[in-house]
């Protein structure tokens, strides 16, 4: 049995495609679409602000995009790894 697809909102889902080598192609109202440029795979996925992407949309674009769901994981625990290691306090000092 597969491990359960993690809640995720439109926001959290691009990065994720983004760290699997997805890159922003264009956007048509409220859908964006993203290409991998190795592989050619594209995928849409509906931008609705602080919505949380539904199951069967979120397995749809999984599936098109070639990635399992603990591949999804994975690239999930990436991105918010690399977020919290941006966030830290290391500013320039200015004179």
């Amino acid at each position: 049995m597969s491990p359960k697809l993690p809640r995720v909102d439109c926001r959290q889902l691009i990065q994720t495609l983004k760290h699997a080598g997805f890159e922003e192609q264009r956007q048509r109202g409220s859908h964006l679409h993203l290409r991998r440029a190795s592989d050619g795979k594209r995928v849409t996925v509906p931008v609705h602000k602080g919505r949380i992407v539904p199951i069967g949309t979120l397995r749809a674009i999984l599936r098109d995009a070639g990635i399992s769901v603990e591949e999804f994981h994975e690239l999930l625990k990436k991105g918010r790894r690399t977020k919290q290691e941006g966030s830290g306090s290391g500013g320039e000092a200015t004179a």
